[in-house]
């Protein structure tokens, strides 16, 4: 696939929040076929990125986000656990690219790394690149000298999440601040490292909230590289445990919009995936999402088992991205603007 020619009006930074709202209300057949022409114009609608996620560092976390079992807040919180074994790692990177992963994700439940803990986890990002696989972190906040580290030790994406709306966050974290996110994304783009953001859909926001998420995204200086999109899991203990849970369609309108809005990211079906359908998934595939997570579990809880997964890609007639098309999503060239506005789900 040679790199598409970007169209100065497709790659924006200026949107507005009730722009986007307009956007997410349009008519389903409209909003569907905008995200396929962006989707066709930008990819291969056939092919999907496969990530596999694995918890390193599981439990014991001091934040208090409303959706994860691992915060030690929550009354029911998951047992802290240590940090996993180098050897252990890549054992089970090596599984991940046997099964067809192309990024192997890795995940501690941590506020920030501590430096002793990332002397392992840049030993770990070296292994696994040395298996041939793209390599993913997502570790809490980080400074400029973290970052460089993890560059250094050839990290290709970092995952930080801003979850929601900046108007809605306090309704989910009080530990950290919305800016904190924002700062963490800034050094790991000055870091030169990709960047992969996204948000959670069911935790009780409006469409104004999903709007002002989307927003925030995409007038960030660079659209993040991969956009994971999170269905909440609603974990029983976790003060969202009973949230209202969110209509098919609804999500699907996200992935949509979010694919309309930033055409060159990978759009991630995240969390979520294993109580959807697959008429769900493949509303989702037609809305632009080009990239999934495979694997029984995302850090703490379910996934389609990579059976299921399997069987449905080959049902739609859609394959894996091998890895040169992967690289296209961080190698295709980004169109200039003057604008300069700048995670149990990943």
């Amino acid at each position: 696939m040679t790199a598409p020619k970007v169209t100065q009006s497709d790659i924006r930074h200026d949107w507005t929040k009730e722009e986007v709202e307009s956007l997410i209300r349009l008519p389903f057949p409209e909003l569907m076929f905008r995200a396929q022409t962006l989707h066709h114009r930008y990819f291969d609608p056939t092919k999907v990125q496969i990530s596999t996620l694995l918890s390193i560092k599981t439990g014991g976390c001091p934040e208090d986000c409303a959706y994860c079992p691992q915060s030690a807040r929550h009354e029911k919180g998951v047992k802290a656990e240590r940090l996993m074994a180098v050897e252990k790692v890549l054992t089970e990177a090596r599984a991940a690219k046997a099964a067809g992963a192309g990024r192997f994700c890795m995940g501690a439940a941590w506020r920030s790394p501590k430096e002793h803990d990332l002397d392992a986890v840049c030993d770990m990002i070296k292994g696994v690149k040395s298996l041939g696989l793209e390599t993913c972190v997502t570790l809490g906040m980080l400074n400029t000298n973290q970052t460089q580290r993890l560059k250094d030790a050839g990290l290709d994406y970092y995952n930080h999440n801003l979850d929601t709306s900046e108007e809605f966050y306090d309704t989910i974290i009080s530990t950290r601040t919305y800016q904190e996110r924002l700062d963490t994304l800034a050094n790991v783009r000055d870091a030169g490292i990709n960047v992969c953001c996204g948000g959670i859909v069911g935790m009780g926001e409006d469409l104004s909230d999903r709007a002002g998420l989307l927003a925030t995204l995409a007038n960030l200086p660079k659209h993040p590289e991969s956009v994971p999109i999170n269905l909440l899991v609603r974990v029983e203990g976790t003060p969202l445990g009973d949230a209202e849970e969110v209509d098919p369609i609804t999500f699907v309108r996200m992935i949509a919009t979010a694919r309309i809005m930033m055409p060159q990211s990978h759009v991630r079906l995240a969390a979520g995936r294993e109580n959807m359908t697959d008429e769900a998934h493949a509303l989702c595939f037609l809305a632009g999402a080009n990239s999934i997570f495979c694997g029984e579990k995302l850090l703490t809880t379910p996934n389609p088992a990579e059976h299921r997964d399997r069987q449905l890609l080959s049902s739609l007639g859609m394959t894996p991205m091998v890895q040169s098309e992967e690289d296209m999503g961080s190698l295709r060239p980004q169109v200039a603007t003057n604008t300069t506005t700048e995670a149990l789900h990943a």
